[in-house]
Parts: C-alpha cells; structure tokens; sequence
C-alpha cells in the first residue's frame, strides 16, 4: 500500500454569493495525512463550493488553501441523463490534468486516422506523448477497474456511452480509479449517491483501508459512522471540527451550542453593566468635575467593547414544514399482473393498497427505477386516465404484463437524477408563480410562502440549476406537495438531503393521506415502510418480512 504523504490545509476561506450574500466567512480546517474528514452540514451551507475550492474550480476570494500530494476529485454529479460522454471520457476527467489532456488528443487524433501521412504523424506524435505522460500505467489501471466493477476489460467498455450504465455503476467505476489511481489526496462529493448497500459496505470498507487523505460530503449517517476520523461542519455561515467521529459529533455539537448561548449570556450581562455604568458616571460627572475622566474612560472602554461584537450565537435549526396531502384512492392502488421488465425481471404479480407504504430494494440495475417510470408514466394501460402530474420526463420502458393504476390515483414522480431540463434556467419563483397548470393561481407571496416552508425562500429568485444537490430534492418534493399526486413514486428521495431535510419528508410521508412507493438504499429511511419488495439479481421480484440488502 502506498504511503500517505498529502493533506489540505484550509484558512480563513469565504465566499460571497453572486447576489450579495455572504455563504461563509472564516472557514478554517485540515485534512491531515491519511485522515477521512467529512464536511457535514445543511444544504445549501457551502459543503461543495468548499469543495470546489480546494479542487481549485472556484476561485478563492477571501483565506488560503495549501496543499500537498496529487489530487483527484469525485464531483457531485458524474453521468447524468443527458450526458453523452464515453466511459473513457469519464476515466480521463479523473486523472491527472496532462495525463487526462494527453488522452484527449490521443482520441481525437485516433478519430481523425486516415490514409494521409499528416494524420499518421499526428496520432503517432499523440501516442508518443500520451506513452510519455503515463498512459500506459493508466490503461492498466482503466482495465483493472474496468473487470472488477463491470466484468469486461477495458478495450470492450472504453467506448460504452456514461449514460447506459446504471448510477451505482457510474459511481463505482470513478470511486474505485480513484482509490486505486497515484493521488494522495481525493475529494468526494456525495460518493454513496446511486450505490446499493452493498455498494456502500464496499465504499466504507475501501475508505477505512485506504492511506489516502479524503475530504468528502455524504449524509448517510452510517457511512459517515463508519468511515470519519474527524467531522467538520459546515453551518451558520461559517464551520468548525469535531475532532471525533460522527458517532459523537451529535453530541459535541449540542455541547457547542450550549458554550456559545452560554458566552453570548455572559457578554450580554457585561454589555449591559457597562452601558449602566457609563450612564451613572455620567449623571454623576454633571455635578462633579472629578468624575469626568472616570465617565470618559467608561465610554471607551463601553466603544471598545461593542467593536469587539458578541460572541456568535448558535447556527438557526432547520424548520422545513413539508405538506404533503394526497387523497382518497380506490382501495388497490396499484395491480400488476405478469408484469415483466424486458431484460431485467420475470413476470411477477404485486398488488399495492391504498395507505401502504412500500420500499423497493435490490441491487443497482435490477430494474426497480424502470418500474417507478412505468407507474409514473400510468402503466401499461395505454387508455389509463392517471397521468403524470410533475411533468417529470419519463424514459419508455420496454415491458409485458400488466401495470395498472386503480382510480383516482395520480401518479407523482421523483427522479433519483433530477432530470428536469425545462426547469433549469427558471428560478424557483418563477417556476410556482407562472408554473403548470395545476400550479396557476399561485402568487409571488404564495410562492414565497410555500418556499418558506422549505427554507428555500433565500433562494425564491434563483435558478434551479444554480441550487444544490439538497435544494433540488426539496424543491422537487414541493412541486410533489402541489402536484395533487395520490401515490407518491419516489426515486431514492434522501440521497442529496441533509438530515433535518431527510427527518422533515419521513414526517410529510407519515401524514401524507395516500401511497408511497420508494426505491431507497438508505438504510434508516427504509425503518419507516411497512412492505419491503425484492427486487432479486436472478430477474426475481418478490416481497419480504424485513429489509434485505444482499440477495447473498
């Protein structure tokens, strides 16, 4: 194993928001030799533009960032819908900028190969170089990954579209180049994201095992349990370190915050008998000369004081109030019968209830995102009434069978990948006030009022391809809450949620009158469902008594 030799050392880092507003200010932390530090925190806080930072992506206007050993950098979104890169694009925008850089022009120049000895001259040059700048090594290292994590060698795959493969395929393949790749230091943002538990018990075993210095963002909270050294958190606009693993943070944090109302009393109660006493040597030094200088030095010293400032108080918790009604619904909600999946299951029968609360679990790939596209999309019943009400882009899924919706269910989707492109240059504002037709009528107060509610009302006027992962997810179930939908058909929900955000929708969910219906891998969210669907890696679908997260 190699030796740990990098670190990230972060001082005084701010960073203003376009508009004005001050995201952070005074951030300082270390990520030392061979640590695992998590940045933790609400969305929205400045978890990934710290990231960004220290990447160098963004441009640090206020501190220093130093650092130390090759870095390589998971970014929060790799593959989305849409992305038409190859997974040799993908592999070359996770090493090193020349080694990625000389890939580039090997390809274009491979691509442009003809008969014209410019042509050959030119691949052979991008060859010689890509050789020099360890292209080689790399390929090895591509073909390694490429086995181990989608069981064909790299010259099979290396031209596969990103998009064909499966989030937690995705995931995988950058999370194990990295950790296998010459980069001493790595930075992660929301790297269990689309992984299965499985694959997550095979991140945080990696992560323990390896010498690596990572700084990264994740709110599972049993991952971060298992694999931090050290927590810093990111809130109130600016952060500090827990020194601790996540196990204790809850606990230190709650201690902080008694410290800081604690000291913010005390400066309080000295503010106060300072300004007192400034005012009784002022009446006295009316009467009597003597006083004078003893009123003069109590205002200076009053001045000073109060230019010093209170000490901070603690960051505001998080207050999101998700309403999320539903309806009244036949009482089977939703039937299928010999449903199969082309390529993915053999039929199988499920019948859903009205209330029910179902998790469906599996491995990535078994095709349970593909069965919330069908039902979101109304089934299988081509003269079905129950339409999507999000407005959600829903892929075709190939499929025999029936998938029938029972009356009066709405179906309303959440996409794991937030694939809604006519809502990205649109601010969030915008998108209720003049929003779809189940949404008119919305004012801009309703608008910011429901917003509010979801602590997005900072960000009323901001696009929505500008906000964070978390802000992106809540703002997604808000137009769920809207929507009028009466079966909820959520893609895994917490994935980008910090967890007041993540507590909030289990709440919404438990008064929600109508049915739910969620693929999740995370493990605490799934406590909260009633039915448990199976969906099995040999193409089976059946139903269990508990939770099963390795068909082994």
């Amino acid at each position: 194993m190699m030796a740990a030799m990098g670190y990230v050392d972060v001082a005084g880092a701010g960073f203003v928001l376009p508009d004005g507003r001050r995201l952070f200010a005074d951030v300082a932390f270390r990520v030392g030799e061979g640590a695992k530090v998590a940045l933790v925190g609400p969305n929205g806080a400045g978890k990934t533009t710290l990231l960004r930072m220290v990447a160098g992506d963004l441009a640090l206007p206020e501190g220093t960032i130093a650092r130390s050993g090759g870095l390589g950098v998971m970014r929060q979104f790799i593959g989305m819908i849409g992305d038409d890169r190859t997974l040799e694009d993908l592999a070359l925008s996770l090493v090193k900028p020349d080694l990625g850089a000389a890939g580039e022009r090997l390809a274009k120049a491979a691509a442009g190969l003809d008969d014209t000895e410019r042509s050959q001259l030119a691949y052979a040059n991008a060859l010689a170089h890509w050789g020099e700048a360890g292209g080689y090594d790399a390929e090895v290292l591509f073909d390694t990954v490429a086995v181990a994590i989608l069981g064909k060698p790299w010259d099979e795959v290396r031209h596969r579209p990103v998009r064909t493969l499966s989030g937690g395929q995705q995931k995988r393949f950058a999370l194990d180049l990295l950790l296998r790749g010459d980069d001493e230091v790595l930075l992660l943002d929301e790297p269990d994201n689309f992984l299965d538990v499985p694959g997550k018990r095979w991140l945080e075993a990696r992560l323990r095992e390896s010498a690596k210095s990572v700084l990264y963002v994740s709110h599972d909270r049993e991952l971060l349990a298992q694999t931090a050294d050290r927590v810093v958190a990111v809130e109130g606009g600016t952060a500090w370190t827990h020194p601790g693993g996540f196990a204790s943070w809850h606990e230190a944090r709650l201690h902080r915050h008694d410290r800081m109302e604690e000291n913010r009393r005390r400066w309080d109660e000295e503010h106060q008998k300072l300004k007192d006493l400034v005012l009784s040597l002022k009446q006295k030094a009316t009467f009597n000369d003597g006083m004078a200088s003893r009123y003069q030095a109590a205002q200076t010293r009053l001045r000073k004081f109060e230019e010093a400032g209170p000490p901070p108080t603690p960051p505001k918790e998080q207050s999101l109030r998700m309403n999320l009604r539903g309806g009244r619904t036949a009482k089977r909600a939703v039937i299928c019968e010999q449903l199969e999946m082309e390529d993915l299951t053999f039929p199988f029968d499920l019948e859903i209830w009205y209330g029910d609360r179902v998790a469906v679990l599996g491995a990535n790939g078994t095709g349970k995102s593909h069965f919330l596209r069908l039902l979101a999309a109304g089934g299988s019943d081509p003269e079905a009434e129950n339409k999507p009400v999000d407005g959600a882009p829903l892929a075709h899924v190939a499929h025999h069978g029936v998938a029938r919706l029972g009356a009066r269910v709405r179906p309303g989707h959440f996409s794991q990948t937030h694939d809604r492109p006519e809502l990205l240059e649109r601010t969030l504002v915008e998108i209720l006030w003049r929003g779809d037709d189940h949404r008119s009528g919305m004012d801009r107060a309703g608008a910011m009022k429901a917003l509010n509610r979801y602590e997005l009302a900072a960000q009323g006027d901001q696009r929505f391809g500008t906000l964070s992962g978390g802000q992106q997810a809540r703002f997604l179930v808000l137009l769920l809450e809207l929507s009028g939908a009466t079966v909820l058909l959520l893609d895994e929900p917490t994935d980008n949620l910090d967890l007041a955000s993540a507590e909030a929708l289990e709440e919404g969910l438990d008064k929600f009158e109508g049915t739910v219906i969620a693929v999740t891998h995370d493990r605490w969210f799934t406590r909260s469902f009633d039915r448990f669907v199976l969906f099995q890696g040999d193409g089976e679908v059946v139903e269990t008594p508990e939770p099963v997260w390795d068909v082994r």
